[in-house]
């Protein structure tokens, strides 16, 4: 096998690594005043710090200076012991975000967080994951969307792990829906939010975790919170280092000496957007990279008290519908503390067809991918599908991924990423492209009476040349197709013929079925 060829067969599930992870992480050092953890403590009914915590901490404070609450970052070298732990002390929101017309025709028959992923996952595995390797345990997921498969994947990943005797761990999806108080769906992210907020504030937490359904990251969530704790702010926000080139399609803020946002800018051009640069080494960077590094964009993922919240959304924005652009930047006129919190590393928005595809495609970079599966310290978990090893019999591959319980037979694939159960026949060529896989397989006998009577198998067919695609599941790829946008067109809306073309790159829609000799 040429090259570089990943066979992703053996995908961390929550049934597999969950305790184990738990019992390897390491635990992260205590920056707040004594009185401020009694105050949290005694607000959860007397939870105090374990004793383990409390000895490495002490070993830890005899031995290092703590850094100032204001030179925090996400790196590796962070180390924060929460107390109360956030397992107890945080609930997360994972919103499901909107219809994902950006994203179509992949949301065609799906909510966007369940959008599969890097050739075993999907979307929504990624904050899970990062919520569950934070210790953050109980989980609300928002969604209005075509929510059936959202459902399913995360009742099978996670429904049987989170809870349990002396654990009230969970994750759950809440559908929107209709009341006597509020006959509308889900109007923006703070209106999904304040809808549930009956719900919420059950809870017996002291912040809220809000986060989006569709990025892809790995954070420890204990370091975002403790930096919150230890500022003693109502709201934190997650921020993200850039420079000019980048910083005028994202919303930034700009901050003052000790990390406070006061001021926030919408995709700010020219002279606007000059005036948004900050000294970012307030926020950790060193100097060269904060000269590098100028402006600091919101990543749409923040910490909010408990009481800060309700207030908020109950009393002095009751009608405010995003978080962003509405409730933010409102706490921050009212005089609220507003903190922003720096992530200084790999973070993607899947939020269209170019993206989505470039950050898969990422997966397969040489010689460190943008972002990786293999980190056993903070794994990503999804469902456990107990499929057998991919079986490549003659096949070249070079820089892929390949996804479990695949049969690809004497093809050629290249720079590629191969989705599960995916069937790739002779003489077929793949190149920069994302294969999702299928549902379901279908037996020898079935295929052989496909092809017997005309019909076409699911899969890619023989001789078949598919490059810079994606092809959604369970498609149905005939002989001597084609699928290399020939005309090099850019846009192109060909949903009665099974596909869409945005930015220039072909998406077979799900259950497709594509005739042989077709040329797209």
């Amino acid at each position: 096998m040429a090259g570089v060829a990943t066979a992703a067969v053996s995908c961390m599930s929550v049934h597999s690594v969950l305790a184990e992870t738990k019992l390897g992480r390491g635990t992260k050092s205590v920056t707040a005043s004594s009185s401020d953890l009694r105050s949290a403590s005694s607000s959860l009914r007397g939870a105090r710090l374990s004793s383990q915590c409390t000895q490495r901490s002490h070993a830890r404070m005899a031995s290092k200076t703590l850094v100032a609450p204001r030179a925090v970052s996400d790196s590796q070298n962070g180390e924060s012991c929460l107390t109360p732990e956030a397992g107890r002390s945080v609930l997360g929101i994972i919103l499901g975000g909107g219809a994902g017309t950006r994203l179509y025709p992949l949301t065609k028959k799906r909510a966007k967080p369940a959008v599969p992923l890097g050739a075993n996952y999907r979307l929504i595995d990624i904050p899970v994951s990062n919520c569950i390797n934070s210790n953050v345990q109980k989980i609300y997921v928002l969604t209005q969307f075509n929510s059936a498969s959202l459902n399913r994947h995360l009742s099978r990943a996670y429904g049987s792990n989170m809870g349990g005797y002396k654990n009230e761990g969970f994750v759950e999806v809440l559908a929107a829906q209709q009341s006597p108080e509020n006959p509308n769906w889900f109007q923006g992210t703070a209106d999904a939010v304040r809808q549930y907020l009956w719900l919420f504030e059950e809870q017996n937490v002291l912040e809220f975790l809000v986060l989006a359904g569709d990025h892809l990251y790995r954070m420890d969530y204990q370091n975002f919170i403790q930096a919150h704790r230890d500022t003693n702010a109502d709201i934190t926000v997650a921020a993200l280092p850039m420079d000019e080139a980048r910083a005028e399609a994202f919303g930034l803020m700009k901050i003052n000496e000790k990390g406070r946002i006061i001021e926030f800018a919408e995709k700010p051009k020219g002279d606007e957007l000059k005036a948004m640069a900050v000294d970012t080494t307030v926020l950790g960077l060193d100097e060269a990279r904060a000269k590098e590094m100028p402006y600091i964009a919101s990543m749409g993922i923040y910490v909010v008290s408990k009481d800060a919240m309700i207030k908020l959304l109950r009393d002095d924005f009751p009608e405010a519908n995003d978080f962003g652009s509405e409730v933010i930047p409102g706490a921050t006129k009212l005089g609220m503390s507003v903190q922003a919190y720096l992530y200084d590393g790999y973070w993607e928005d899947i939020g269209t067809i170019e993206a989505f595809y470039n950050a898969n495609l990422g997966l397969t970079k040489k010689p460190v991918p943008d972002f990786s599966f293999y980190d056993r310290t903070s794994p990503i978990y999804t469902q456990a599908r107990f499929l057998p090893p991919s079986k490549m019999l003659d096949a070249d591959v070079t820089d892929s991924v390949i996804g479990e319980g695949c049969v690809i037979k004497n093809c050629k694939i290249y720079h590629s990423v191969v989705g599960l159960r995916s069937w790739i026949a002779e003489g077929a060529i793949v190149e920069d492209a994302l294969l999702m896989g299928a549902d379901y397989y279908e037996t020898d006998e079935q295929r052989s009476e496909l092809l017997a009577t005309g019909g076409i198998p699911m899969g890619i067919g023989r001789n078949s040349i598919i490059k810079r695609a994606i092809i959604d599941k369970n498609a149905r790829i005939g002989e001597n197709v084609k699928i290399v946008n020939r005309d090099d067109v850019q846009e192109a809306a060909r949903e009665t013929d099974g596909y869409f073309i945005k930015s220039g790159i072909v998406t077979i829609i799900k259950d497709a079925v594509i005739p042989n000799d077709t040329v797209i």
